[in-house]
C-alpha cells in the first residue's frame, strides 16, 4: 500500500504568503523562501503552491519565483494558478516544478488536462475542485471560490479522470482556514468518485483529525496550511502521531 502524504500549502498574493478563512480574510503569514526552508527542515513530502490572483489578474504564472523556489526546494512541489496551456505547463515545470495543478482551466477547458497528460504524463496533472454544499449536492467554484461553476463534484471529478488527470485535490470552502476539522464526508465521497489518489483539503484541526481523515475517508494525502501557521503543530509531529497510530506514512 502506498504511504500517505502530508502536504502544506503555500497561497502566494501580492509578493508574499497568505491564508484566508472560506477563501476571504486573507492575512499574512511570511515569505515564499523562508517558508521553503523551514518545510525542508520538516520533512514533508510535498509542497503546493498557489499564485491565487494569477487567474483573476489574466497573468501566466511567475516563472522565475518557481524556479528561485525550485532551487530551496528539496522535495516535490507543485504550482497552481494562472495556467491556461500545454506552453505554460512546460514553462512550469522546466522552471521546476514536478507537478502542476489546474484548478480554473480544468473547468473551462477540460480538453488541456486530456492534451496535457498525454505530452506530460497524468502523474504531473493534478486538478483542483473547490466546493461547497448547496441543496444537498457538493457544487464545483472556480476563480479563487467566487464563481460557481454550474457542475457537481460528481461530474467534475469523474470528467477530470476521464481526461487524464493523475490526482484530484478536493477542497472545502466553507471548511478552508476555519482549524474546525476537515469535511471526512466530502472526502469519502470523493474518493469513491474516482479511481485515482485523492488530496483531502479544507479545515484540519490536529493530528488526530488527520487520522480520522484517513480512517474515514480513505484519502491518499492530506493538504493544510492554517494548522501549521496559526498553532504550534508541524508536519513532522504530524507523521510522528499518525505513524504512531498505524496510519502508513514516510517517516
Amino acid at each position: 500500500m502506498l504511504k500517505r502524504r502530508i502536504i502544506p500549502t503555500m497561497l502566494y498574493s501580492d509578493f508574499g504568503l497568505v491564508k484566508g478563512e472560506a477563501f476571504n480574510s486573507w492575512r499574512r503569514t511570511g515569505s515564499v523562501i523562508q517558508t521553503v526552508k523551514i518545510y525542508n527542515m520538516r520533512n514533508v513530502d510535498e509542497l503546493v503552491f498557489f499564485d491565487i490572483k494569477a487567474t483573476e489578474e489574466g497573468r501566466e504564472p511567475d516563472y522565475q519565483l518557481i524556479h528561485d523556489i525550485a532551487d530551496e526546494c528539496f522535495m516535490p512541489f507543485s504550482v497552481g494558478g494562472g495556467i491556461k496551456s500545454v506552453e505554460q505547463i512546460r514553462k512550469v515545470l522546466l522552471a521546476g516544478a514536478d507537478k502542476v495543478v489546474l484548478n480554473t482551466v480544468a473547468i473551462e477547458n477540460p480538453s488541456l488536462i486530456q492534451e496535457a497528460s498525454q505530452v506530460f504524463g497524468n502523474q504531473c496533472i493534478i486538478v483542483s475542485l473547490d466546493v461547497k454544499k448547496i441543496g444537498g449536492e457538493y457544487e464545483v467554484f472556480i476563480h479563487s471560490g467566487k464563481k460557481q461553476a454550474g457542475i457537481t463534484l460528481a461530474d467534475a471529478a469523474k470528467l477530470a479522470q476521464a481526461n487524464g488527470a493523475g490526482e484530484l485535490l478536493v477542497t472545502s470552502i466553507e471548511r478552508d482556514g476555519t482549524l474546525g476539522g476537515y469535511d471526512h464526508d466530502l472526502l469519502e465521497y470523493a474518493v469513491n468518485l474516482v479511481d485515482i489518489p485523492v488530496i483531502g483539503a479544507g479545515g484540519a484541526k490536529d493530528y488526530n483529525d488527520m487520522k480520522l481523515a484517513f480512517e474515514k475517508s480513505g484519502v491518499d494525502a492530506l493538504a493544510s496550511a492554517a494548522m501549521y501557521h496559526f498553532t504550534e503543530q508541524t508536519p513532522n509531529e504530524a507523521k510522528a502521531y499518525l505513524k504512531a497510530h498505524g496510519i502508513n506514512v514516510r517517516i
